[in-house]
């Protein structure tokens, strides 16, 4: 009842439109819990092309976060691996389905894994789910199988080309000088049509080593081709992430620099040669300090692979490793799975919301450590989501209300707190703000330019209050794309905030919430956030440093922040980020006695662990 397919490259989605299906008669339903745009990646074309349906009624359709085309005709639906969750909140068993697959499942999201574990579920209980089909573009298909009982293996030859790969001789000390070598002794040797890959960790080397790039090719000799040197990450503004799927004018060479959004899930045709740095910005959380750690490190050799397999998409292609084959040897087989390495207080209300018997020993394909299962156990037992009846851990009425909001916990909380403070209208701006990815662009090399143009959006009270404004202007100039542009704001981020922004207030509305604004009363906001972010906060320390309230972490302000240069004395914190050194980020100012008032019985037991 259940396969697992083993993908190459090429033989199943990519980011170009797909045919019109054949028909599949023999299937009531068909759902793909993550269809050819997996949540974890960005910049794809997430949907088979339009061609594929033309009406509503169509047998083919989907759903995604704010558009459901599907209708009683529908017959094979796609969808992101978190519309399927938010389904089984609702109907476990998966009761619309009798056939399941799940796409992509090497990204091995978060939302990837609960999936797992929930159709396998189903399919015990409920024979109609007959087909599970999960593909995977990765080496490690025997977990999958053996995972759900020994599920037969399908493999699926792509129509991946020969791909030649160099290592380097040496261990690179400087991993971005070595790619910038290789750039150019590739732009000089090859024709000019054979566009150039290269992989980076992060915002800042990727604009730096463009802004190098474009400096060098405008010194080379007579004869060489032109550079187009386009950057690719994730918080680039939609238009100019387009670029790098647009050809080349005549005479140019294409150098994309990006991140490891480029390993998966998107075709950038023209790509002859990959530069893979094999380093890559990742993230792990420390559920005893509460700490998230964004550090470089080496990629997994099924990483390797996937960058490698960029080049040889349309013809033969050539990586450059700039690592030695004895490093490459060392790598780590597959990546860890966000599952382990995470903040699991989502996942631990979603399985409570599902009903789930027993969280602690819910069937995950990889198990997280019993301290990350406990550790949000613990914070949803702090938001008073959480009650114990009969041994059991089920959801207080507050909990099930947070279960309906797609956010992390503490947003929900805050969200439902705010009638309280008369300022859900602000609470919901703020948090629809920090539920997308950032909305401000701010390119290193004008920072300055950046700095003068934000001056006048800024609140003393911190990032919250100055994302309100933000936001305020943006809305009463009716989204208008050149303010945007002006003021290095993602114009496309920023619709996106309005479309999460009236979700959720169209679920307030159906819990017969009251949605009042705080008329400009800055302190109820703040009050509301210190209700809600409790856990998230941080005192100024006699020597000048701070320190977090819970666990004496000593951290500091973002560079970031708009309090960067200030001393409050206490602040909220949405995040907490390791990179040379602890950061908090998006603060907020608050009154130390705000907190008291939140949460007493836990400061009165910080308190009293600090004096022992």
């Amino acid at each position: 009842r259940a396969a697992a397919a083993e993908v190459e490259e090429e033989a199943g989605g990519s980011s170009r439109p797909w045919p019109s299906p054949r028909p599949v008669p023999t299937l009531k339903l068909w759902s793909c819990s993550a269809g050819v745009c997996p949540s974890s990646r960005r910049g794809g074309n997430c949907w088979p092309s339009s061609e594929t349906w033309t009406t509503r009624s169509s047998s083919v359709g989907y759903t995604v976060r704010f558009d459901d085309v599907t209708s009683e005709d529908t017959r094979i639906k796609f969808l992101t691996d978190g519309m399927l969750l938010r389904e089984a909140i609702s109907d476990s068993l998966l009761r619309k389905y009798s056939c399941v697959i799940l796409d992509e499942a090497h990204e091995r999201t978060i939302h990837t894994d609960v999936l797992f574990g929930v159709v396998k579920a189903a399919q015990k209980r409920r024979k109609e789910l007959g087909k599970l089909i999960v593909m995977s573009a990765t080496m490690d298909v025997d977990l999958f199988s053996q995972y759900f009982n020994g599920a037969p293996v399908l493999y699926l030859e792509g129509r991946q080309h020969p791909i030649q790969v160099f290592y380097t001789k040496q261990p690179q000390n400087d991993y971005l000088h070595a790619a910038l070598v290789s750039v150019f002794q590739i732009h000089q040797e090859a024709p000019s049509s054979q566009d150039i890959l290269v992989f980076l960790t992060g915002q800042e080397e990727i604009e730096a080593m463009s802004k190098t790039c474009r400096d060098i090719a405008k010194h080379l000799p007579d004869g060489c081709p032109a550079m187009l040197v386009l950057p690719l990450y994730a918080s680039l503004p939609y238009a100019q992430q387009l670029r790098v799927f647009q050809g080349a004018p005549k005479g140019y060479r294409k150098v994309i620099i990006s991140t490891n959004i480029a390993e998966t899930s998107i075709t950038i045709t023209g790509i002859k040669y990959v530069v893979d740095t094999g380093m890559v910005k990742a993230k792990k959380y420390n559920p005893d300090s509460g700490l998230e750690v964004l550090a470089v490190q080496r990629v997994s050799k099924t990483q390797a692979w996937q960058r490698t397999g960029r080049a040889g998409r349309e013809d033969s292609g050539i990586c450059y490793r700039l690592y030695t084959e004895e490093e490459f040897e060392k790598f780590d087989k597959t990546t860890v799975p966000e599952i382990q390495r995470c903040n699991l207080a989502s996942v631990m209300l979603q399985l409570l919301a599902m009903k789930v018997p027993n969280v602690l020993t819910f069937d995950f394909m990889s198990k997280p450590s019993p301290d990350h299962i406990q550790a949000a156990i613990a914070q949803l037992d702090l938001l008073g989501a959480l009650e114990h009846k009969d041994d059991q851990l089920t959801l207080t009425p507050i909990g099930r209300k947070m279960a309906a909001f797609p956010l992390e916990p503490k947003f929900a909380k805050t969200i439902l707190m705010s009638p309280k403070f008369h300022c859900t209208e602000e609470i919901l701006t703020i948090v629809s703000l920090l539920s997308v990815d950032s909305v401000l662009h701010n390119p290193p090399s004008r920072r300055e330019e950046v700095q003068g143009v934000r001056k006048k959006f800024i609140s003393s009270e911190g990032d919250h209050m100055t994302l309100l404004n933000i936001y305020r202007t943006f809305r009463n100039l009716g989204g208008n794309k050149d303010w945007c542009k002006e003021n290095f704001v993602n114009s496309k981020n920023m619709m996106l905030v309005a479309e999460v922004r009236a979700q959720l207030r169209d679920i307030c509305l159906k819990m017969s919430m009251p949605i009042a604004s705080s008329r400009g009363d800055v302190e109820s906001v703040r009050r509301c956030l210190a209700h809600s972010l409790f856990m998230s906060t941080a005192e100024l320390q006699p020597d000048g440093t701070y320190a977090t309230t819970d666990t004496h972490q000593p951290v500091a302000i973002h560079p970031s922040s708009v309090l960067f240069h200030c001393k409050p004395a206490c602040v909220v914190y949405t995040e907490l980020l390791y990179t040379n050194k602890c950061y908090m980020r998006d603060l907020c100012v608050v009154d130390a006695e705000w907190l008291y008032e939140a949460a007493p019985e836990y400061f009165r037991r910080k308190l009293r662990t600090a004096r022992n």
